[in-house]
């Protein structure tokens, strides 16, 4: 395995169908987003938040916001964090983004992107049930300076878009079992039924 990436949850999402901040609602009695850092910092080099400065996130971890003005949408957060650790982290190559809605996130997640790459310009995207993850991809911190100049255009928001203009490789993963059916691993909780759902899958959750 290469050397671990730098680490971005992106919690700047507006959380219109949550009716709160999806970073701090709870789950099994903690914020969400602390089930999301408690999976992903073990795998990474070292760890930030993209999200706007209030309200205050309760993990200790650096809050980057974007340096595009308005609601931009993930791509300026994942802008904004190759920017962050390219000052604080020189060494790594790569930078891992993930989301505050995903609390069951794999623990070999960032191996797995890591092994798949093959070019140092190379995007690797998570995938799972057939569905890809564009938000769950391990990002070349030489992107910075060409995401910038694409964001200038304001037509210029989707991911994907964006994506598709590079190389880029895509890694399966599989759902884990629980007694009341199997977990996407990289399931949304974007509702309180999603919550709710959530919740379930880990009072459930096979050891």
């Amino acid at each position: 395995m290469r050397g671990r990436p730098a680490g971005l949850i992106l919690a700047g999402g507006l959380s219109r169908r949550m009716g709160e901040n999806k970073a701090l609602a709870v789950l099994a009695g903690q914020p969400m987003i602390a089930h999301v850092a408690d999976r992903l910092a073990p795998q990474v080099k070292t760890l930030a938040i993209n999200a706007p400065a209030e309200p205050p996130l309760p993990l200790g971890l650096p809050v980057i916001q974007d340096t595009i003005k308005g609601y931009a949408g993930p791509l300026a957060g994942i802008l904004a964090g190759l920017r962050h650790f390219a000052h604080t982290a020189p060494e790594t190559a790569y930078m891992l983004s993930v989301a505050v809605d995903t609390p069951f996130l794999p623990a070999d997640l960032a191996k797995r992107l890591l092994d798949a790459t093959s070019t140092a310009d190379e995007i690797v995207i998570a995938r799972s049930n057939d569905r890809l993850h564009p938000v769950i991809a391990l990002w070349p911190l030489n992107l910075a300076d060409e995401l910038e100049a694409w964001l200038v255009d304001p037509q210029h928001r989707k991911l994907q878009d964006f994506i598709a203009r590079h190389t880029f490789t895509v890694v399966d993963f599989s759902s884990d079992g629980t007694t009341t059916g199997a977990i996407d691993p990289f399931f949304n909780v974007n509702s309180p039924d999603d919550l709710l759902r959530a919740q379930t899958m880990l009072d459930t959750s096979t050891p």
